[in-house]
């Protein structure tokens, strides 16, 4: 802006003095003109008035640096020339000036000179005896003027563009500097030219709805940071040429990636071929698929496109966690599939001794004892269906009646049960600690400690003991149960709470398992917000801890 005004005004500056100078030549040169052909008639006026009293003596006798004298008879001779010899002279009837005179007295005219740096000015009077006296004078044309005077122009013209350059530096400056102190972000609080009143007044509304605008648009961050933040599932917001716009802590967690990565392609963060396709085919299609597994755990990613007017603007990506899903579904189909197993194999032992005994086939000696196999068969598929109904409903996370349960005397009771049991193999039993008062549902508190203790029972040794502690600690207790028995070995250790798992499968159906027992006592633990551990070493015993937050 400084150096518009800067030249704005040093070319009015110049533009003006070329003006000033054009005018006052076209106004001065005719009026200096005028006066110079005044004088001259005035010349030739005192001339005549001597020359008709004087004669040719006269004119001889002027000086004629100044001003040329010719004297023309009536017929045009030329009898006297104070600049050439009137003998050798042309004719002069035919001069413009020379006719006007003779005719109406008085002429004049002027001539331009071949090189155009010149002119001459001719007056004429007629005498008395009808001859014509003219005088006339060269002066220089405006052209000669000017180029006459080109060297004082040019210096007045530096001097006045080197003054009117300052000037204007300093005018511009004066009235820039206002404009550049103007406080844009406090508009009205501004003090400078009132002609800048209205524009002020429009920058105070624009900063008023920009301030507006960027408010409301926080806030639809903030709620979208918070919204998205919180999400288990990943989301990622890519514009047109794929790169991420929007990343959420659980996507950044699961690509791996930084918050940093927000403005690079998406594919710097995930190269994978599957994901590559899917991009494509999103892009393509509207809307892609797939399940991949990323850090051991299963993901369904879906992308979809979005497109306004049939463009193409960017690309959303939820990525979901499914590894639970697909857990629950293998455990399904195994639980399933073991179900229908453990149900089959006591049903067939039951169908095979009815049929043996219903055609006649079974000895009359034998009979009772085919009957107490059946009885046993029976039994163990109540157990089986009793376990199947506990599991189903802590799956189900039914809500069931809280109450203050002593471990302590809930495990002299489970004890007192499977007295009978341990005697049977030769198996001590022993409760021993605190009083260990948790808030949850009796009977599955009941089904934990039985379940341990008739596991402890049934895979110890003879001579063996089983001793259950209670410890009672600030805000938890400690339920252990720990034998002397056959001990569990490293590799099976992690999977010993899964359904249907045996160690040792003829061992535990000499036992009559089900194998849900200690599947029973994990969900019953989870039921009530617990931990359970198991220590374990081959031929010398289990020990498993079970931890109740007291304070939940």
């Amino acid at each position: 802006m400084t150096s518009k005004i800067f030249k704005s005004i040093l070319s009015v500056a110049i533009a003006v003095l070329l003006s000033s100078l054009v005018i006052i030549i076209g106004v001065l040169y005719p009026y200096f003109s005028d006066v110079q052909e005044s004088q001259l008639k005035d010349e030739l006026s005192l001339a005549a008035s001597a020359t008709e009293q004087l004669g040719e003596s006269y004119l001889e006798g002027l000086d004629h640096n100044r001003y040329r004298l010719t004297w023309v008879d009536a017929d045009g001779t030329v009898l006297f020339d104070s600049h050439a010899d009137a003998a050798a002279m042309e004719n002069h009837a035919d001069r413009e000036e020379i006719k006007e005179a003779l005719v109406s007295g008085s002429g004049s005219s002027t001539r331009q000179s071949s090189t155009l740096t010149e002119q001459t000015i001719y007056e004429a009077a007629r005498l008395n005896d009808g001859s014509v006296l003219r005088i006339s004078v060269s002066r220089a044309t405006a052209l000669v003027l000017v180029l006459g005077m080109l060297q004082p122009i040019a210096i007045v013209l530096i001097i006045a563009i080197a003054l009117s350059a300052w000037l204007a530096h300093r005018m511009a400056k004066k009235v820039v500097e206002p404009l550049n102190k103007l406080n844009l972000e406090k508009p009205m609080e501004n003090e400078a030219y009132e002609e800048l009143s209205p524009l002020l007044h429009r920058i105070h509304a624009q900063h008023s709805e920009i301030k507006s605008q960027i408010r409301a648009l926080k806030r639809k961050q903030d709620e979208f940071d918070q919204i998205t933040g919180n999400m288990k599932e990943g989301l990622v917001l890519l514009d047109s040429m794929g790169r991420i716009i929007s990343i959420n802590p659980a996507a950044r967690t699961l690509f791996g990636a930084g918050i940093a990565c927000v403005g690079e392609d998406f594919l710097t963060i995930n190269r994978k071929q599957n994901m590559r396709l899917a991009l494509e085919e999103a892009r393509t299609q509207g809307h892609a698929d797939f399940r991949a597994k990323e850090n051991g755990r299963e993901y369904q990613f879906d992308l979809s496109r979005i497109a306004s007017d049939g463009n193409h603007h960017g690309m959303v990506i939820l990525a979901f966690d499914v590894t639970e899903q697909v857990n629950a579904e293998k455990h399904r189909q195994e639980f399933t599939a073991n179900v229908s197993h453990e149900l089959k194999t006591p049903l067939q032992s039951i169908i095979g001794s009815a049929e043996l005994m219903e055609n006649g086939i079974v000895k009359e000696e034998d009979v009772p004892r085919f009957v107490g196999h059946i009885r046993k068969e029976a039994s163990r598929l109540v157990f089986l269906i009793d376990d199947i109904i506990r599991l189903s409903e802590l799956d189900e996370g039914t809500e069931m009646p809280h109450e203050d349960v002593s471990l302590k005397v809930l495990s002299e009771e489970v004890c007192e049960t499977l007295a009978d049991a341990a005697k049977l193999k030769d198996v001590s039993l022993e409760v021993t600690g605190d009083d260990g008062v948790v808030n949850g549902v009796r009977r599955l508190l009941y089904e934990v400690v039985y379940n341990l203790c008739d596991n402890a029972i049934k895979y110890n040794n003879p001579g063996g003991s089983v001793k259950v502690t209670v410890a009672q600690k600030p805000g938890e207790v400690l339920l252990s149960v720990q034998d002397t028995g056959i001990g569990i070995s490293p590799e099976h250790q992690d999977k010993v709470f899964e359904r249907f798992y045996r160690v040792d499968k003829s061992h535990s159906k000499q036992s009559g398992g089900t194998g849900l027992g200690l599947s029973i006592v994990k969900h019953a633990v989870k039921y009530h917000h617990g931990k359970i551990s198991l220590e374990s070493e081959l031929n010398k015993g289990t020990t498993i801890s079970v931890l109740f937050d007291t304070r939940a």
